[in-house]
């Protein structure tokens, strides 16, 4: 479940996701399945020694049947066997260490999870950076384990937001409709071919909210990527259903000359006192 969000702006990269991850179980001697929420989670991933990338992870919260283990808790892992790989200071593209990434977490998936999981369960990653001298960032979104190749979005000087999972709310704000809007015509209202392609390029963009996303400062898409996270996790709170986006919102930017820098990101406290 989760919110993770990759908005690509003139400025920057942002990246932002939830901190909730939610677990099922059976009641003992009943059919009822209980969901349980966790609100620490860290799906905003940072790796060392590759400054100028990031990446949001939703879908599938851990990996393991008998031993979950969540994307963040790899990540040291991943960041040792990168660093021997490429060195510690060689500069991977946005592409390739997507593509490192994506491996990655492939192994660990055939390892850990039963051939037998159904095909939507997947771990998805979001990956934003910028490639060393580029103008702008680029986005790539990696499935594990169906589509492990990574797929680029807002390619070139195209600007706008790529989400995933429970990503029902920010398409009604944004898009003006549910993201199960085009199927739903296409099963109960029987569209051919020519009807569904024209109400997908005449009906739907109409209904989008006008915002000039290659004009954008860095500043009101950090904005924009919190709000769409903070609306979402808001309206669940009186919906019957799975609430799978809560806890603290973490965000980060990614430039071409800075390059990673966390904006907001909770960190590990002890017990608060009043005073």
């Amino acid at each position: 479940m989760s919110l993770g969000i990759a908005f690509k702006g003139p400025e920057g990269i942002v990246l932002a996701a939830d901190s909730r991850v939610t677990l099922t179980a059976q009641q003992p001697g009943a059919n009822t399945v209980l969901p349980a929420y966790f609100d620490n989670a860290t799906k905003l991933l940072k790796i060392k020694g590759q400054d100028f990338v990031g990446a949001v992870t939703y879908g599938r919260g851990a990996l393991g049947e008998t031993q979950p283990r969540t994307a963040h808790s790899y990540i040291s892992e991943f960041e040792q066997e990168l660093a021997a790989e490429v060195g510690e200071e060689n500069r991977l593209s946005v592409e390739e260490f997507a593509s490192k990434l994506s491996g990655f977490f492939l192994r660990q998936w055939k390892n850990t999870v039963s051939p037998n999981t159904h095909a939507n369960d997947t771990m998805i990653f979001l990956v934003g950076g910028y490639d060393e001298g580029a103008a702008y960032g680029r986005v790539f979104e990696v499935v594990i384990p169906v589509k492990p190749t990574p797929t680029e979005f807002n390619v070139g000087n195209d600007f706008g937001i790529t989400w995933g999972g429970q990503k029902e709310i920010a398409g009604r704000l944004i898009h003006g409709y549910d993201p199960t809007l085009e199927q739903l015509m296409k099963t109960h209202v029987k569209m051919n071919a020519a009807q569904t392609k024209n109400f997908r390029e005449k009906v739907l963009p109409s209904l989008q909210v006008s915002i000039p996303y290659p004009f954008l400062p860095l500043q009101d898409c950090v904005d924009l990527a919190i709000f769409l996270v903070k609306a979402t996790a808001t309206i669940q709170k009186w919906m019957v259903g799975v609430r799978g986006v809560g806890g603290a919102i973490d965000v980060a930017t990614i430039t071409r000359t800075e390059g990673f820098h966390a904006v907001q990101e909770k960190q590990v406290e002890g017990e608060r006192f009043e005073s």
